[in-house]
């Protein structure tokens, strides 16, 4: 009996240039943290894709449309996954705070995107459009996750009547500094600190100085 002539079967080349925007961004973001933003060619990536410089534009008009793509690729969905964890979270807000914190590690810190803060606090200055749409799209959606979890904590009284903005930047930049360290000094050894000693530790700080009562 001949086969159904109903299923359409997409030519080989048509699956693959489907597939190309995801190859690209993969291997934009090795590129953007092995080398830089500014060091960073769109020929070189599209080298490392497989795919000619032209085929490369048929998906992005410029590099920093590529760079914009590996962030919402690598970065929002991290986030998104961190704002699902506080909704519907029924914990304390302690325990809230770790399972944020380590969310963000595990999805974030962890990966090879993890590198991409370092980019930026690096190169802000002299890109100042990747640094705002950074700014826009990550870093205010990260403060106020990060915000969400102190004024939970605060207005059940777990947490000490803290002034909140300013406490944001310090529950974060610790975070923020074992990325960047993970993805510069740890190259030549410098501290070698497991990632689990490092955050337990953080932890054991952070909620020493948040918590009105005894941390569990």
């Amino acid at each position: 009996m001949p086969a159904s002539t109903n299923a359409v079967s997409l030519p080989a080349h048509r699956r693959r240039k489907e597939a190309r925007p995801a190859e690209l961004t993969a291997a934009a973001l090795d590129l953007f943290v092995e080398k830089g933003y500014a060091a960073t060619r769109l020929e070189d990536v599209a080298a490392a894709a497989g795919v000619s410089k032209g085929t490369l534009y048929l998906y992005f008009e410029s590099k920093e449309a590529l760079f914009k793509a590996v962030v919402r690729e690598g970065l929002l969905p991290a986030l998104a996954e961190g704002e699902k964890r506080v909704a519907e979270f029924s914990g304390s807000s302690a325990d809230l705070l770790r399972e944020v914190g380590w969310g963000m590690w595990q999805l974030i810190g962890a990966q090879r995107i993890g590198g991409i803060p370092k980019l930026i606090f690096a190169e802000a200055r002299n890109f100042p459009e990747i640094a705002r749409f950074y700014h826009e799209e990550v870093i205010l959606r990260g403060i106020a996750l990060i915000r969400s979890v102190i004024e939970r904590g605060v207005a059940s009284g777990e947490f000490r009547p803290v002034a909140i903005e300013p406490m944001i930047p310090i529950v974060l930049a610790p975070l923020l500094m074992r990325m960047i360290w993970r993805h510069s000094l740890d190259i030549c050894e410098a501290a070698r600190i497991p990632d689990e000693s490092y955050l337990n530790g953080y932890f054991d700080l952070v909620l020493h100085g948040l918590c009105a009562g005894e941390v569990q």
